[in-house]
């Protein structure tokens, strides 16, 4: 017979999983709307902005969601050359101000959002041709953390098969700039590049395409599961935004069209982009 104390046999968790991971969500939510309106707020201001939309929640749980989401104060400082707030990897210099860029594989963003879910979260990472607007990676995750970003880069790579010299630039999230990514950046040629903290503006193209992203997929639908967004989100990104999309900036074609024009030589209604 096993002895055990009454502790143990009556112990029930106090929290279902599955439960906790929607309150996360929840809240997550409730994060995301002060962080838009307000995003230099630190974890005891956002705890005060909270608190007016009737959202009670302890200082040590909402660090945790902030921190997990990757939902941070953006704090003006000097320009830093080898560390951010976040984590202790280099962080490269900015290479894309005033850069003339005249054709494929010169120039790709890479960025990470989320789409929400039942439960949860789910996070897409994506590589972008900036010249193309076309998206040339993506891999999808629950978890927002390097193995995520690695295989968005992967599957552009295997799709592009680059030579040597494009500038890979992104923000300076730790997906980005730890050493299994760089290695992987490195061995492939890459110049690496990072955006300056808190502006958005140095990957406008990610932002706008994201922004895309949301306005005419996800919020047109109701993802209840990880598998839906595995449905969904591949087809938008290959059948709808590459292939039928049509871009001002492109001279009103896909991007698919965009590059076969490129490709073959034809005429093109787009300028050379000054970065």
């Amino acid at each position: 017979m096993i002895e055990l104390s009454p502790s143990t046999f009556y112990y029930k968790p106090t929290q279902d999983r599955v439960e906790r991971e929607k309150q996360d969500a929840d809240l997550r939510d409730k994060i995301e709307e002060v962080h838009e309106e307000f995003p230099k707020a630190g974890y005891r201001m956002m705890q005060e902005y909270l608190f007016r939309k009737g959202v009670k929640v302890g200082e040590r749980k909402l660090r945790r969601v902030m921190r997990e989401n990757g939902i941070f104060a953006e704090i003006k400082r000097a320009f830093v050359v080898t560390t951010d707030s976040a984590h202790d990897h280099l962080v490269y210099p900015n290479l894309l101000p005033e850069m003339a860029v005249t054709g494929l594989d010169q120039v790709w963003v890479g960025d990470i959002t989320y789409v929400r879910i039942k439960n949860g979260f789910v996070y897409l990472a994506v590589i972008l041709d900036v010249f193309s607007r076309k998206v040339i990676g993506w891999a999808i995750s629950k978890k927002i953390d390097t193995a995520l970003t690695i295989e968005a880069l992967r599957s552009a790579i295997e799709t592009r098969k680059p030579k040597s010299g494009v500038i890979h630039h992104t923000d300076r999230g730790v997906q980005y700039l730890c050493g299994e990514y760089v290695n992987l950046l490195n061995t492939h040629g890459f110049h690496i590049s990072c955006s300056r903290p808190g502006n958005p503006y140095d990957n406008a193209w990610s932002e706008s395409f994201m922004k895309t992203l949301k306005r005419e997929e996800v919020y047109l639908w109701h993802y209840e599961t990880f598998v839906d967004v595995q449905n969904r989100l591949p087809k938008f990104l290959e059948e709808v935004y590459n292939g039928r999309r049509l871009h001002s900036a492109l001279g009103y074609v896909t991007p698919n069209e965009f590059e076969m024009l490129v490709k073959t030589n034809q005429p093109l209604d787009q300028p050379i982009l000054i970065l």
